[in-house]
C-alpha cells in the first residue's frame, strides 16, 4: 500500500455522505459526550470531518486553515503520510504490549528524544501526555531531594490532572485548588505586564530573580524540591523570558539544591524554531517534560527526560509509579516517524524562517496599523497578539480569566474568514504547523488583519 492510498491521507473535500455522517456524529456528541473545560449546555462544538496538512473541513464541508495546530500539538500538520504509514505498519506488527516489556518502537523513540536533549539527560519515562509527564517529574524531584514544596509561576499551565492543575498558575486552577498540594506560586518575568514596575528586560530579569529567591528563602530553601517553568509559556501568553532570566533561575536552583524542571510540552519539538525552547538559552535542566509535538498528537504520548543524576537515585530504589500505556508502541512509532520526518524535511529550520520572514513582520505591521493591538511577541511558529482597550493603560480587551463580547466578535470574524484560530482571554495566538505552506500562512494572516478591524472599531466606540 502506498502512502497516497493509506486511509486518512486523502485531501479530497468531504462528500455529501461524509457531511451527513458528521451531522449524525454531532447529534451523538450532544447526547453522550462530556466535554472538558465547559458548561455542557452552552456548547455547540465544531465538527471536523477531514484534515490534511494545515487544512481542515468542518461539518458542513467548509475548508478552514488550521492556525491553532489544534491544541498547539499538530506540529507537522494533519495526516502526514509518513507518520500515518508508520502507525499503520506498527499496528500490523505489534499494536500494544505492557510497559515492563521491551518494544522496538519505544527503544528507538527514547534514543531519538535523548539525542535531542542537552548532554547528561539520557533516559526517558514515557507517559500518555503532558499533564502526567509533569506529575511524574514532580514525583521524581520530591523523591530525589526528599523535599515536598514545588515552585511554579503564575500565568502558567502545566496540565489538568490533580497535581498538574494545582501547579498551574492560571485561573483554571481556582476551582480545583484546595491549598494542600505543596505548590508555591511566584510572579513570572513578563515585561509587557511587569509585576515589578520594570521598563527594560534587564530590570525585569533582575527584579524577577530577586523576587524568586526571596520567595525560596521565605518558604525555606531546604523544603523546596523543584522549580517548574514553561520554557516559553504557551496558553498563558507566549511571553518569552527576558534575557538572562532562565539562566538566573538555573543558577538559583543549583545554589539551593533545588531541581529545575523545564516544561517543554507546548514549546518543544520545533515550535519556537528550536528542537527545545531551552536550546535558545543553552539551559540544561534536571528534568524536561514533553508531549504534543513529539508525534504531533497522532497517538497520545508524553514523557520526562531524566538527568543522569536523578536517574542514579532510582538505580537501586524502586520508582513508585507507572502507567499501563507507558511507551505504547503505536505512539512511539509515531514519534520515531515524526522526529525523522522533521529532520529530513527541515521543519525546525522552516519554523524559524516562517517566524523571521512572515509571521514576525506581519504581526509588527498589525501593531502599527491596529489601535487594538497592544503587543506582539514570539518566535518560530509560536506567537501572540495581545489586544487591549488602551495602549497606554494596557487594559486587556477581555479580562484575565475570561472573555468579552468584543473578543468573541474578533474570533467569530476570523472563523468566518476561513481560519480556525487559537485564542485565550485577550489574545489571538498564531501557532500554525511548522510546515504550513507560505501562501496558506499569508492567507490566514490576512484574515486576522481584517478581523482586527472589528477590535479597532470597538476601541474607537468606547473612546
Amino acid at each position: 500500500m502506498s502512502l497516497e492510498t493509506l486511509p486518512g491521507t486523502e485531501t479530497i473535500p468531504p462528500t455529501a455522505e461524509e457531511i451527513e455522517a458528521g451531522r449524525r456524529a454531532h447529534e451523538l456528541d450532544r447526547a453522550h459526550v462530556f466535554h472538558s473545560w465547559s458548561a455542557q449546555d452552552t456548547l455547540n462544538p465544531l465538527t471536523i470531518l477531514k484534515a490534511a496538512g494545515s487544512e481542515i473541513w468542518d461539518g458542513e464541508g467548509r475548508r478552514l486553515i488550521d492556525l491553532s495546530s489544534q491544541l498547539v500539538n499538530t506540529n507537522i500538520g494533519h495526516q502526514h503520510p509518513r507518520v500515518v504509514a508508520a502507525i499503520h505498519a506498527q499496528a500490523g506488527k505489534l499494536c500494544t504490549i505492557a510497559p515492563q516489556h521491551v518494544n522496538e518502537a519505544r527503544s528507538e523513540a527514547a534514543r531519538l528524544v535523548t539525542e535531542l536533549a542537552p548532554e547528561g539527560l539520557n533516559h526517558v519515562f514515557f507517559t500518555n501526555g503532558g499533564a502526567d509527564a509533569n506529575e511524574h517529574a514532580i514525583r521524581m524531584a520530591r523523591l530525589h531531594t526528599g523535599r515536598r514544596k514545588v515552585f511554579s509561576a503564575y500565568r502558567s499551565y502545566h496540565g489538568g490532572t490533580e497535581l498538574a492543575v494545582n501547579v498551574t498558575g492560571d485561573p483554571r486552577r481556582f476551582p480545583n485548588d484546595a491549598g494542600d498540594s505543596g505548590v508555591v506560586h511566584f510572579l513570572p518575568a513578563y515585561l509587557y505586564r511587569s509585576y515589578f514596575g520594570s521598563t527594560t528586560e534587564a530590570e525585569e530579569t533582575e527584579r524577577a530573580l530577586r523576587h524568586l529567591e526571596d520567595m525560596i528563602l521565605l518558604e525555606g530553601a531546604a523544603n523546596v524540591a523543584a522549580v517548574i517553568l514553561e520554557s516559553v509559556p504557551g496558553t498563558a501568553g507566549i511571553y518569552g523570558p527576558p534575557a538572562g532570566y532562565l539562566e538566573g533561575v538555573r543558577e538559583l536552583t543549583r545554589k539551593h539544591g533545588i531541581l529545575f524542571i523545564a516544561d517543554e510540552v507546548m514549546a518543544g519539538f520545533g515550535r519556537t524554531g528550536e528542537w527545545f525552547a531551552i536550546d535558545r538559552w543553552g539551559i540544561t535542566p534536571d528534568l524536561i517534560t514533553f508531549a504534543k509535538g513529539v508525534n504531533s498528537g497522532y497517538v497520545p504520548l508524553g514523557g520526562v527526560i531524566i538527568s543522569d543524576e536523578v536517574f542514579d537515585t532510582f538505580r537501586q530504589r524502586v520508582y513508585p509509579g507507572g502507567l499501563t500505556y507507558s511507551g505504547h508502541p503505536l505512539a512511539c512509532a509515531a514519534a520515531v516517524a515524526t522526529i525523522e520526518t522533521m529532520r529530513e524535511e527541515g521543519m525546525v529550520e522552516n519554523a524559524r524562517r516562517l517566524g523571521e520572514e512572515i509571521i514576525g513582520p506581519a504581526l509588527e505591521a498589525f501593531k502599527e496599523k491596529h489601535s487594538s493591538v497592544g503587543d506582539v511577541r514570539g518566535s518560530g511558529v509560536f506567537w501572540a497578539i495581545e489586544l487591549v482597550w488602551d495602549r497606554e493603560t494596557r487594559e486587556p480587551l477581555a479580562a484575565y480569566g475570561g472573555s468579552s463580547p468584543e473578543m468573541n466578535a474578533v474570533i467569530a470574524e476570523i472563523k468566518a474568514g476561513g481560519v480556525l484560530p487559537f485564542a485565550n482571554f485577550n489574545r489571538i495566538h498564531v501557532v500554525p504547523a511548522l510546515n504550513i505552506p507560505d501562501e496558506q500562512l499569508r492567507e490566514a494572516l490576512a484574515v486576522i488583519d481584517r478581523a482586527l478591524d472589528v477590535a479597532d472599531a470597538a476601541v474607537a466606540a468606547r473612546a
